[in-house]
């Protein structure tokens, strides 16, 4: 009859937990989630270069022993993996956080109670056996086992191991991402250079002409056929285009350097073939269905899995709120002497569980729930945020391609135009047809169209790594 009454009591009192528990909780405020789009633009082809692994995307051997390079000796890639590892430790932690614990305890000490105590006393008249008296002062030896062992009924330590896989995912995509810009950074620099190359060429043959302009100019000058003014005009365009040519190396100098540091290395060459520079092809590019971008992108499914490790961290802020169920259990030998402690009459065991349950003031527990609500909504938008800003950076990249293809056609044709047109002026001027003014103009327009034209190529050419990089391409 007692302990009827007794177990109706604790069900009462874990019901009145639970339903104390529940009345703190509010449903979780969602998102919605906006569809993709079907195709980009009126591209209706359903392959896609990301599939293509990066070392066919980019056939240039010097190119493919970079991003070698790169992907063993880039230092911030390598811290990434470190972070990698800690991730995967936090879920061998979490994992057995859930499983009992279980000690070995062993243990010694003394004790002495007073004559005129009542342990004191009591201790007086005692005897371990006929003849023997209780020992003073008391020694005690331990030697057993412990467990605790928090029953996990609300999966609130599961789910915190759930969330912690999720993080470890994240940062494996986070990982993917990194290893895609790597590769997209190392193409833009490498390409970079081979522009610069390229202009340093065009500037070094615009000297040789400029100045073989300018002795023309000088000889014309002493036969009094022109004046010092036009000596002037074309020593200081000369002047001009000598600057712009240590411009040139300088940019070429920081951009070795910016390669070297992402592969790595203090003086490693950047072998490279700038020759056929204006002659690298970027062909169409396939761009598959916006909906593949889920799939493909790195940051997306980062931030996919973050998304998922917020719900499950709601879902450990709620079970907050309701009772935890735990268990201490302890066996062993325990004895006032080390003669007796390893006996049938030594032995010592507890057993014990405890029901707890926030009651009164639960501010931190509700402000941690809400708090992790919050940064779910955050998650869910974020997560929209990648997912949109990948869609539209696919769409630049594609229209960035074709512009840069048309572009890059009709600047040729310019360049080609004014390239013959300096030939002309010179014969004009050297007959005296021509004023020096229109030779200056023609081989200023010359050069600028021959830069703009390796400029363009140069967009061209990101723009080619960068839909890759866009599309999810690179890090499988």
């Amino acid at each position: 009859m007692k302990n009827s009454l007794i177990d109706k009591v604790l069900c009462l009192l874990l019901l009145s937990f639970v339903l104390m528990s529940c009345s703190a909780l509010k449903s979780t405020d969602k998102v919605e989630s906006r569809r993709l789009p079907n195709r980009f633009y009126n591209s209706t082809d359903t392959s896609n270069v990301a599939s293509i692994n990066w070392r066919t995307y980019f056939d240039d051997p010097h190119l493919i022993a970079l991003i070698d390079t790169a992907l063993k000796n880039n230092q911030e890639l390598n811290i990434f993996l470190q972070e990698l590892q800690m991730r995967k430790n936090e879920i061998r932690a979490r994992k057995g956080e859930y499983l009992p614990f279980v000690n070995g305890v062993a243990g010694a000490g003394v004790d002495k109670a007073g004559r005129y105590t009542r342990m004191g006393a009591v201790e007086s008249q005692l005897s371990v056996k006929p003849g023997v008296p209780f020992p003073d002062p008391v020694q005690d030896y331990l030697l057993g086992a412990q467990a605790t062992w928090e029953v996990d009924i609300w999966k609130k330590l599961r789910n915190a191991k759930k969330a912690a896989v999720m993080s470890y995912l994240s940062s494996v995509e986070g990982r993917n991402l990194m290893v895609t810009q790597l590769i997209a950074e190392i193409a833009d620099a490498y390409y970079e250079i081979m522009a610069m190359d390229n202009l340093l060429e065009i500037t070094s043959k615009s000297i040789e002409i400029q100045s073989s302009a300018l002795s023309v100019v000088r000889q014309q000058k002493d036969a009094a056929r022109v004046t010092q003014l036009a000596v002037n005009r074309f020593e200081a365009q000369l002047l001009n285009t000598q600057n712009l040519q240590n411009e040139i190396k300088q940019q070429l100098v920081e951009t070795e350097n910016r390669i070297r540091f992402l592969t790595g290395s203090f003086e490693a060459p950047v072998i490279r073939n700038s020759v056929s520079y204006l002659r690298i092809e970027v062909d169409s590019i396939s761009s598959g269905i916006p909906s593949a971008l889920l799939s493909n992108r790195p940051d997306i499914r980062q931030a996919e899995y973050e998304l998922e490790a917020s719900k499950l961290n709601v879902k450990i802020a709620r079970a907050n709120f309701y009772p935890s169920f735990g268990i201490r259990a302890g066996v062993g030998f325990q004895s006032f002497n080390t003669a007796y402690l390893i006996s049938p009459e030594a032995i010592m065991y507890n057993l014990a569980g405890d029901l707890v349950a926030p009651l009164i003031n639960r501010n931190a527990i509700k402000a941690a729930y809400s708090t992790a609500n919050a940064r779910q909504i955050q998650a869910a938008y974020t997560y929209e945020q990648v997912i949109l800003n990948a869609y539209l950076d696919v769409l630049n990249q594609l229209s960035k391609i074709e512009n840069y293809r048309n572009s890059f056609d009709m600047k040729n044709k310019e360049a080609t135009i004014l390239s013959g047109s300096v030939t002309i002026a010179n014969n004009l001027f050297n007959s005296a047809r021509a004023d020096y003014g229109e030779v200056l103009l023609t081989q200023r327009e010359a050069l600028e169209s021959r830069m703009e034209l390796i400029e363009i190529k140069n967009k061209q050419l990101s723009a080619k790594v960068n839909i890759y990089r866009a599309l999810g391409g690179g890090w499988r």
